[in-house]
Parts: structure tokens; C-alpha cells; sequence
């Protein structure tokens, strides 16, 4: 892709990322009273305080609901970073990096048997 529609759909990402910067920042507070409210539910010992803290995160889940539209603003986000890996001529990998015992075990066996080759 060349370099003028690169910075054309980057400009449009930026404008859509600010345009949602407030249903982003009331996200991330939502989630953050959810958190709280499962958290402080999980911890309580008395019905009084498990129906308080299970209130406090239904309140937070319909704010959560209520700010569906920073979920485009986040997508935008997602393609200012991949616009700027593909500016930088770097390969842009979502999942780079695995857990895979067979995968992590065939790299260590590489470099060990590379280092023996040269002893």
C-alpha cells in the first residue's frame, strides 16, 4: 500500500479515535465498577454487602452497555497501530508470541545445538 493511502486512512482513524475518546474513557471507568463490584461481591461475607456489590455491578454493566460506541473508537485505534507497523516496514503479527511447550522446547534445542557445533 503506498504511502498516500496509508496516511489517508490513518488521518480517518485519528479523527474516528478522538471523536470516541469519551465513550472510551466511560468504558474503561465501567469496567473498572465492574471490577470493583465482582471483586468486593466475591470478598463479602453478608448478604447486605453481597446485594450492595452485586448492584454496583449491574449499574456498571449498563454503563458498559451504554458505551458500545467506544468499541469502534478502540477498532480505530487497532488500525493507527497497524498502520504505523506498515509506515515502519515492520511485519504486523497479532498473536507473535506462543506457549507452546514443542514450539519453545525446538527453539531452545536449536540454540543449544548451535552453541555445541562451535565448542
Amino acid at each position: 500500500m503506498n504511502k498516500f493511502w496509508l496516511i489517508t486512512f490513518g488521518v480517518i482513524a485519528a479523527i474516528v479515535a478522538l471523536s470516541n475518546i469519551g465513550p472510551m474513557i466511560g468504558l474503561a471507568v465501567s469496567g473498572l465498577i465492574i471490577y470493583m463490584g465482582v471483586h468486593f461481591y466475591l470478598g463479602s461475607m453478608s448478604t447486605a454487602k453481597k446485594v450492595w456489590w452485586a448492584f454496583v455491578g449491574i449499574v456498571g454493566a449498563i454503563s458498559a452497555i451504554s458505551n458500545v460506541p467506544a468499541l469502534i473508537g478502540v477498532a480505530a485505534v487497532a488500525v493507527l497501530w497497524m498502520i504505523y507497523r506498515k509506515w515502519n516496514d515492520k511485519p504486523v503479527e497479532v498473536f507473535a508470541e506462543t506457549n507452546d511447550p514443542f514450539t519453545n522446547f525446538e527453539k531452545q534445542w536449536n540454540k543449544l545445538s548451535k552453541q555445541e557445533e562451535y565448542k
